[in-house]
């Protein structure tokens, strides 16, 4: 039984893949958006709680994780190199950088592969479990958020078209991404809300000993 369980979290780790984007947590290069109302020390204070968080549903995962940096590989920071394969995002937008990584991925044979940023707080470790359950019997996943973007994308094959023609960083991203993939066996999951503004955390209690400072 033992080694069946093994084998089962073997093929899990050979099959499926989170990859994890995130920026390098530094003064004033990161949450400049929320920075504009809180500062550029609270941004980064708040961004590093998030990047903690990420850690914290994405650790115990049982199946194959990187986190691709926007910069620079960190060797000692948040995430643990035994757990997390760590690599560097290449390309000159964050289409191209997405779809570097996926295209990566599936060349090392992963089969599911999904992606996330690192600025989600309204995101669990059980949301994760679940999106990869839906690759079983979809082709494709989409996490929507709040802002017109999504938070989670998921595939089992390359679809290159999801990565180009995107004003990234709009409320446009989601309607042309699911145009996109209007003719595909795709499972939207329930909608969420990411962090970029005052707004998004304003009235979240885990975030008041940041504003309240």
């Amino acid at each position: 039984m033992v080694d069946q369980w093994k084998k089962s979290i073997l093929k899990l780790k050979e099959e499926n893949l989170l990859m994890i984007f995130t920026r390098n947590p530094e003064l004033g290069k990161c949450k400049t958006r929320l920075a504009t109302t809180v500062g550029d020390q609270t941004a980064l204070d708040i961004y590093k709680f998030l990047l903690q968080h990420t850690v914290s549903i994405t650790k115990s995962l049982k199946l194959s994780k990187q986190v691709h940096y926007s910069v620079k590989v960190r060797e000692n920071d948040f995430w643990n190199p035994e757990i997390y394969n760590k690599k560097q995002q290449l390309g000159n937008d964050l289409g191209k950088r997405m779809e570097y990584a996926f295209t990566e991925g599936f060349a090392e044979g992963y089969k599911k592969i999904i992606i996330i940023g690192s600025d989600m707080y309204d995101l669990g470790l059980k949301d994760l479990e679940y999106a990869f359950m839906e690759l079983e019997t979809h082709d494709y996943v989409i996490g929507p958020a709040e802002d017109g973007g999504y938070y989670l994308l998921g595939m089992k094959s390359l679809h290159s078209q999801v990565f180009r023609n995107k004003v990234w960083g709009t409320e446009t991203v989601l309607r042309d991404t699911l145009k996109d993939l209007k003719n595909e066996n795709i499972k939207i999951l329930e909608e969420r809300n990411d962090v970029d503004i005052y707004d998004d955390i304003k009235d979240i209690d885990a975030f008041q000993k940041f504003l309240n400072q």
